[in-house]
């Protein structure tokens, strides 16, 4: 096996490094279509299995008192979850005691660090054989092409959505899960990292523009100030931006032309549903089978 990338390694301009890790099927089926919850929830166990450190505490999802239709909302729309009252968050996070007296609870969900988990799996192939190439080359032979938006000489139909995040640094406030704090504008979800780091996320732009924007950040850290008032005085470690790779319906395509298979277009799920995809990919390649999100390439 052979791994053509530029990059050297994993880092601000590989693949992922701007990710968030969360893996939330339930999360994401608000908005999602029902194969990515359904195979997202394989998505644990696989990085886990692949020796990546997997948290399993699960997600909450708290609101504002002026946001609370959107709370109920997101009730309606996915599953897998409970109800908690003051007392219940106070003790799953103990720090947003007393600032929220309802929220939902998750506990099927996990998160991992995608930086760790990218320099990991880079690791293990390297140790495994596996050659890497940073010299523009062109492959021979059964090519999986997985190159996000530097596809789009193959896929046009690919578009960006753009995405900022902030890393934070606080030592005020500790919180053991990804928490979402809902808004009918901009949604932010904190996903807590090692030696007291947080990651904000993330805005969800229609753009491929990797412009750092001031609205953008201001309404980060206005959310993440709106779910604890000890992020005001956090300390700005990062900010970020990238461009998520997405198809019209916002689902994977799995393409083949020639020998060459394209795997893209997976929006915002990256970690959640790249396990799934690369073993129907694999499937694929090696069986001649029809996966799901197989797309007939009649150009």
């Amino acid at each position: 096996v052979t791994v053509f990338d530029p990059a050297p390694g994993p880092g601000p301009h590989g693949c992922s490094w701007w990710a968030g890790g969360m893996l939330a099927p339930f999360c994401e089926g608000e908005t999602a279509e029902e194969p990515v919850v359904r195979l997202g929830q394989r998505a644990a166990d696989w990085w886990e299995g692949q020796g990546v450190p997997v948290d399993r505490r699960g997600t909450m999802v708290v609101a504002l008192d002026r946001d609370r239709r959107e709370l109920d909302r997101f009730a309606r729309r996915v599953s897998g979850h409970c109800w908690l009252d003051r007392d219940g968050i106070a003790g799953q996070e103990p720090d947003l005691a007393d600032r929220f007296d309802r929220g939902l609870y998750i506990a099927a969900e996990a998160h991992l660090d995608p930086r760790a988990a990218l320099i990991h799996l880079r690791q293990r192939l390297e140790r495994d054989g596996v050659t890497f190439v940073t010299e523009a080359g062109r492959p021979e032979g059964l090519t999986l092409d997985c190159r996000g938006l530097g596809a789009r000489d193959a896929l046009p139909a690919l578009r960006g959505v753009k995405g900022e995040m902030a890393l934070l640094r606080s030592a005020d406030i500790r919180l053991s899960r990804p928490v979402r704090l809902l808004h009918p504008r901009y949604p932010l979800y904190v996903v807590p990292r090692a030696d007291g780091v947080f990651m904000l996320g993330a805005t969800q732009i229609e753009s491929d523009d990797r412009r750092k924007s001031v609205r953008s950040v201001l309404e980060l850290l206005s959310a993440a100030y709106a779910l604890h008032p000890a992020f005001g005085d956090a300390e700005l470690v990062e900010i970020g931006v990238d461009a998520r790779p997405a198809f019209p319906d916002n689902l994977p395509r799995l393409t083949r032309r020639g020998e060459t298979i394209y795997v893209n277009g997976l929006f915002r799920h990256g970690f959640l549903l790249a396990p799934a995809l690369a073993q129907l990919a694999a499937e694929a390649a090696l069986n001649g089978t029809i996966p799901e999100f197989w797309h007939e390439d009649h150009d």
